[in-house]
C-alpha cells in the first residue's frame, strides 16, 4: 500500500515551546510533514523558496516582524501555498487585516489540538477555516454602512457565493452549478463589486453571516 500524500508544513510562532509543541503534535499525522521553523516574519519569508512549503501555520504577535506583515509579503511574494494565522488575537484590525490579505484561515490558539488539525487539512484542500465563534466577529470585522445586501444579487451570484463559503475553488464551482471556470471568475468579480468587497476570502465570511438561512 503506497504512503500516505504529505502535506509540507512551515511553523512561525516566536516561542520556542509553542514550536516544539505543534510539532510533536503535527508529526504524530502521517500526512503532515514539518519542513521548517522560524521565530518570526523575516525568518520566515526567507524559509519560502527553499522550502516551498504547502502551509505556513502563522504567530501574529512575534517581534521583527509580526503575522500580518509577514501575510502581506508573502502575497507581494506571489506565495501560492496556504497561511493560516494562528494567534491569542481576536481583534477585529487584526482579523479583517488577514483577510483582506487573503489568509487561507484564522484561528485561535485556545481550541482544542483535534480540532486544528482538523482546520489544517481543510485549508489544505482549499476550504476557508475560522476558530469556532470568530464568525460573527468576523463579520463585524468586514461590515461597512456601504454594503449591500444579498437581496440585490442575481440567483446565479447568490449560488457562487454560497459555494465560495464552502471553500471552493472556480473550477470546482464550475462543475458543480454546470458553467465555464471563465463564466465563474465573472460572476465572483461582480458579486465582489455588489456587495462591496475585496477578495473570496471576505465573501467566504460575508456569506457565512448573511446565508445562513437562504434557501
Amino acid at each position: 500500500m503506497n504512503p500516505p500524500l504529505q502535506h509540507t508544513i512551515l511553523l512561525v510562532d516566536d516561542h520556542p515551546m509553542m514550536r516544539h509543541g505543534i510539532r510533536q503534535m503535527l508529526e504524530l499525522e502521517d500526512d503532515f510533514l514539518i519542513v521548517g521553523e522560524a521565530s518570526n516574519g523575516e525568518e520566515a519569508l526567507g524559509l519560502i523558496e527553499p522550502l516551498q512549503p504547502d502551509l505556513v501555520l502563522l504567530d501574529n504577535n512575534m517581534p521583527v516582524m509580526n503575522g500580518i506583515e509577514t501575510l502581506r509579503q508573502l502575497r507581494a511574494m506571489h506565495y501560492t501555498g496556504k497561511v493560516l494565522l494562528f494567534t491569542v488575537s481576536d481583534a477585529e484590525d487584526d482579523i479583517r487585516d488577514a483577510l483582506r490579505l487573503d489568509a487561507d484561515g484564522y484561528l485561535l490558539k485556545d481550541m482544542e489540538p483535534e480540532l486544528l488539525i482538523q482546520y489544517i487539512r481543510n485549508a489544505l484542500n482549499g476550504q476557508l477555516v475560522i476558530s469556532p465563534g470568530l464568525t460573527q466577529v468576523m463579520a463585524q470585522a468586514l461590515r461597512s454602512p456601504q454594503r449591500q445586501t444579498v437581496v440585490e444579487l442575481t440567483e446565479r451570484e447568490r449560488q457562487v457565493l454560497k459555494t465560495i463559503a464552502s471553500g471552493f475553488s472556480n473550477k470546482v464551482i464550475g462543475h458543480k452549478l454546470g458553467i465555464t471556470e471563465g463564466t465563474v471568475k465573472v460572476h465572483v468579480k461582480n458579486l465582489l463589486h455588489k456587495l462591496g468587497l475585496r477578495s473570496r476570502v471576505e465573501a467566504a465570511v460575508w456569506a457565512m453571516e448573511h446565508l445562513r438561512n437562504a434557501g
